[in-house]
């Protein structure tokens, strides 16, 4: 697909001493590590490239970050010569949004490709223009015959594997963008605020790692502004910003947005934080989140510390698809070892399985994909006795977070939805598992399929063990045989739906970096369970 992101030269001022400095092909925005000035010479910059999100076959939402105070302008086309443009006039960006904002797109024609151009604006003298930024994206289609198309993965900056510049940056993006999907889930771990990057690594045969730094990923976050540039880091990646300015997002989270393995009224025992409260640290987060990528909050909030930002959500996109994106970080009861016998809490909390409920049965998209930010049947531990996920080990009777599950597994099967499957990421490698009732000890339920992938730029780590409880079977898996192999040593991960106009059917496929395809699975239209 053709398309012209414009990204501005780098400044002078890029990365902290001691850091690297990158070449011309994988050049920074300027000014790094910092936030922009109040008062700057020149005109309105957009360095940090433009995203969108949010797209539905009306609209869509436009992002972008200034280097200085600015007035964001938008224009859209049908075609790039911008013959007839629309013009939208956007926010006036400044500090208190760290110089990013959104801009709204509505009345846009369905199934349809649309160029579009973010220009800023000297507030006090609208005639001082920036170079316009150009970006790309496909609206949902109003026809079932068109057909869908995404990508999902997540797991971005982990285990000390940021940015290299010696390996192209995050070349599997450039690998997704060549893909042209309709838009990209992330499955949750945008970025690891609680995983501060040294300058370089040795690895194990010898070879040695090394990293784009800045202030922000020298520590463990805990400020806004120590959030806000981690958000910020993976935009200095060239690949990240290109694919940015083709492929709309879908955003999900989940814990290392604020630190490992969190969860609400955590009180935290770790010398590295002075701010021990995790919902004050959450809060943080989840305002530099929204800053920093194009999801409407549907509470209006960027959250307090005691009014959540709601994450979960559905997305429409056209009669084939909707997708239900969880939360399942933000309402969960704290890490236990997740056997009692009565829990109404769970993973998701009672509001959010509520809604997921009746979106589920409201929904009239022939496929339902459940976008989970944590696996199901996999075995996630934390600590010696506590667990991260949803599955303990024990293959028997559901129990802890387990009941919650079972809940909506059953009322999945007595409404009979059909065309559900779920997709997650996490675990830092890719796999298939089947579930169904006849391998299951809990056997009310539909059969249906998890698809895992990642990660896109971390750590790879070896499979998890399976809970027998909802009877998995691991089809195909694609892991490291140990922990923590970079993505120097081990190829990264992403998967593909591809849902056919036609006949309705689903593939799923899961790649590899460079390897293309390891795995197909072909599910067909209009089953409760497959």
């Amino acid at each position: 697909m053709p398309h012209r992101p414009h990204i501005p030269s780098p400044g002078r001022r890029t990365v902290l001493r001691g850091s690297l400095l990158v070449p011309a092909a994988a050049a920074l925005p300027a000014a790094v590590g910092a936030a922009p000035a109040l008062a700057l010479a020149g005109r309105p910059e957009a360095a940090w490239g433009v995203q969108v999100g949010s797209v539905t076959a009306s609209s869509a939402l436009v992002w972008v970050r200034s280097d200085r105070p600015a007035r964001m302008l938008v224009e859209t086309a049908s075609s790039e010569s911008f013959r007839r443009a629309r013009r939208w006039y956007g926010p006036l960006i400044g500090p208190g949004s760290d110089f990013t904002g959104t801009t709204p797109l509505y009345g846009l024609p369905a199934g349809e490709q649309v160029h579009y151009r973010v220009t800023l604006a000297d507030p006090g003298d609208p005639r001082r223009t920036g170079k316009p930024v150009y970006g790309t994206f496909r609206t949902a289609p109003a026809r079932r015959r068109d057909g869908v198309r995404f990508l999902w993965s997540g797991d971005i900056a982990g285990q000390g594997w940021g940015i290299n510049p010696d390996i192209g940056g995050y070349r599997v993006y450039e690998e997704m963008r060549r893909l042209d999907p309709d838009f990209f889930l992330c499955s949750g771990d945008t970025v690891y605020a609680d995983g501060p990057l040294q300058p370089s690594v040795t690895l194990p045969d010898g070879r040695v790692w090394r990293n784009v730094m800045t202030e922000e990923k020298a520590k463990v976050a805990e400020t806004l502004d120590e959030y806000r540039g981690n958000f910020r880091y993976n935009l200095l990646d060239h690949n990240v910003r290109r694919f940015n300015a083709q492929v709309p997002s879908v955003i999900q989270w989940d814990d290392h947005e604020v630190r490992n393995n969190w969860y609400p009224g955590q009180i935290l025992d770790d010398a590295r934080y002075t701010e021990k409260n995790v919902d004050i640290l959450a809060a943080r987060s989840a305002r530099a989140f929204h800053e920093y990528f194009p999801v409407s909050a549907p509470n209006g909030s960027y959250g307090t510390s005691s009014r959540r930002s709601r994450m979960y959500r559905t997305v429409h996109h056209g009669p084939l698809l909707d997708v239900f994106v969880l939360d399942m970080r933000s309402y969960r009861n704290r890490n236990s070892p997740n056997r009692q016998a009565d829990d109404t809490t769970g993973i998701l909390g009672a509001e959010q399985l509520r809604w997921l409920k009746r979106s589920l049965a409201a929904s009239r998209a022939v496929w339902k994909v459940i976008a989970a930010d944590m696996p199901l049947g996999l075995v996630v531990p934390d600590g010696a006795t506590d667990f991260e996920a949803v599955a303990q080990g024990d293959p028997g009777a559901p129990l802890g977070r387990e009941l919650q599950i079972a809940e909506l597994l059953r009322f999945i099967k007595h409404r009979k939805v059909t065309g559900t499957l779920w997709l997650t990421a996490d675990v830092h490698y890719t796999s298939a598992q089947h579930y169904a009732p006849e391998r299951a000890a809990f056997k009310d339920f539909a059969p249906f399929w998890e698809f895992v992938s990642g990660p896109l730029a971390a750590g790879g780590f070896p499979a998890n063990a399976l809970d027998g409880t909802f009877g998995p079977d691991r089809v195909f898996v694609r892991a490291p045989d140990r922990a923590n192999v970079s993505p120097m040593e081990s190829p990264q991960f992403f998967g593909e739906v591809e849902i056919d106009g036609d006949s309705a059917e689903l593939t799923v496929r899961l790649r590899a970096e460079g390897g293309g395809v390891l795995f197909t699975k072909v599910l067909r239209p209009g089953r409760v369970g497959q």
